[in-house]
């Protein structure tokens, strides 16, 4: 993934003495380096987004968060931090993009991992400010409790099982940026839920069925984890950017029916919504909008012109399966062999890739994806290889680094260490060899006889590069000397976070991004 961005400028300098300044239109209050520990530092709970003023997604998340902190005001204080302003600040709070959000719990912090709509932040702040457990001891304050959210659960166990009630909060507590748990004792209030047995797990929800039931079981298996994930998403949701998190968590692979208009929609839910349900814990069915996020389907092996279509997506590998039937529709009893043939293996992953170079004796080697087994997973040798795209800007500033170091190692002679480049765009790299590349350029060293991937993380100076180079070689005897000469310019990397991201901008301008 390309940098993440963030929101609008800090307040002037003049004003920075004060300890909390609030702009006269502004729910969210501004924060510096002098007022930080003062505000934060003692609160109970506090939302703070650490942003840039010229970052595109911190311009869009703005007004979401304006509206979030207004209808939180009073409860959950919501704040940002500019961090061109206030750089020691965003660094030792360790802000690698923009925006990054973190919740504050007497100066202890953690990731925000929520929605960036002000509903989804409402909701993900309202469960933080409740304990992990909530106690429902009354018939009221259960029927309150279960409308609370689009999701909650709610764990009956008797008074005297101290063991279920520790699993049930070790659960919430891993669970708790995601549902609301509560628990209830009473014997009763069970009855009127029509629980018979305990321990009972049951998930209430505003869609589906409304309501899931599980019990009988040990709430420390782990099958209580996958019952709340597995329950808590909808058969057949519309997914987007804010809620694809949600199905990237769940585990499992996410099929996706592409459709560019409700007719066709409809035409979909008619014929998927049985294999969603045969298959459910297994896979997640979701309908796209194939106008906004058209770039999407060459994620999964499709094109614009395909809509509508279908494909599965394994999320952890990036494998993609399309589904293109000879006629081109698809019937009900196709998607399910096509859902059961993905999940058993039988049906291998589509593979984009380049052409096979006529020529590839440069002195970086072209990798393309029928070939990235061949060369790069070749045990015979290491391998440095960066994966690139054509628009980045730093992969740009980076090339005549990287052909400087294929030159050296090709004057050096031998077979014992290979650079290489692929264009990460046109190229999908097989999902066996778990090499992923999350953003651009990413550098990975696959060492000689064991395939072991090691990520490179440092500077890209052509100093640090050999160093790196020179640590990691298999051959011990095979050194690479630094040539001082015509060396290029270490990257300058706020200004190129603002080219690659402007490049990315541009690149997806027509398109929105799950």
């Amino acid at each position: 993934m390309v940098q993440k961005t963030l929101l609008w400028s800090a307040i002037v300098a003049s004003f920075a003495s004060i300890s909390t300044v609030l702009a006269s239109d502004s729910d969210v209050l501004s924060l510096t380096d002098k007022n930080f520990k003062d505000e934060v530092l003692d609160k109970d709970l506090m939302l703070v987004e650490f942003f840039a003023p010229w970052c595109g997604h911190c311009k869009a998340l703005a007004p979401e968060y304006e509206l979030a902190a207004t209808e939180l005001k009073g409860n959950i204080p919501l704040a940002k931090v500019d961090c061109t302003e206030n750089e020691a600040l965003c660094q030792e709070h360790k802000v690698q993009g923009y925006p990054t959000l973190k919740v504050f719990r007497k100066g202890e912090s953690s990731e925000y991992n929520g929605a960036r709509k002000k509903d989804g932040i409402v909701s993900y702040m309202k469960k933080q400010n409740l304990p992990a457990v909530s106690d429902l001891t009354a018939s009221d304050a259960l029927d309150t409790f279960k409308t609370a959210d689009k999701v909650v659960v709610v764990a009956y166990i008797k008074s005297d099982d101290k063991e279920s009630k520790e699993a049930f909060d070790t659960l919430a507590n891993k669970l708790r940026d995601d549902y609301s748990f509560g628990l209830v004792t009473d014997e009763q209030l069970a009855k009127g839920e029509n629980v018979k047995e305990f321990p009972a797990l049951v998930l209430y929800k505003d869609f589906d069925e409304k309501r899931a039931d599980l019990s009988g079981a040990a709430l420390k298996d782990g099958d209580w984890t996958a019952f709340v994930k597995s329950n808590a998403i909808p058969l057949l949701d519309q997914v987007d950017g804010d809620n694809f998190g949600t199905y990237a968590d769940s585990g499992l692979p996410l099929g996706y029916a592409f459709t560019a208009n409700e007719k066709d929609r409809a035409t979909f839910d008619a014929l998927l919504r049985p294999v969603a349900t045969k298959y459910k814990g297994k896979i997640n069915l979701v309908h796209i909008d194939g106008a906004k996020y058209a770039g999407h389907a060459s994620n999964v092996g499709l094109k614009e012109e395909d809509f509508p279509a279908f494909a599965i997506q394994d999320l952890e590998n990036q494998a993609k399966y399309p589904l293109l039937p000879k006629d081109g529709k698809l019937t009900t009893d196709a998607a399910d062999d096509f859902v059961k043939g993905v999940i058993a293996g039988t049906i291998a992953p589509t593979l984009n890739s380049a052409a096979i170079p006529e020529s590839n004796d440069g002195a970086v080697k072209v990798v393309v994806g029928k070939q990235f087994n061949e060369i790069v997973m070749d045990k015979s040798k290491d391998v440095f290889v960066e994966i690139y795209a054509p628009w980045c800007g730093h992969c740009k500033k980076l090339a005549p680094t990287w052909e400087k170091l294929g030159e050296q190692v090709k004057e050096k002679g031998g077979d014992s260490l290979v650079i290489a480049k692929l264009d990460g765009t046109e190229n999908d790299i097989p999902p066996e060899t778990h090499v992923h590349a999350n953003g651009f350029p990413t550098l990975k060293f696959v060492k000689a006889e064991t395939n072991e991937v090691v990520d490179y993380n440092g500077d890209r100076s052509y100093e640090d590069l050999v160093r790196f180079i020179n640590e990691q070689a298999t051959d011990r005897s095979f050194k690479l000397e630094l040539k001082t000469e015509d060396t290029p310019v270490t990257e300058e990397k706020a200004d190129e976070s603002k080219d690659n991201k402007d490049a990315k901008d541009d690149d997806a301008a027509n398109h929105d991004e799950l």
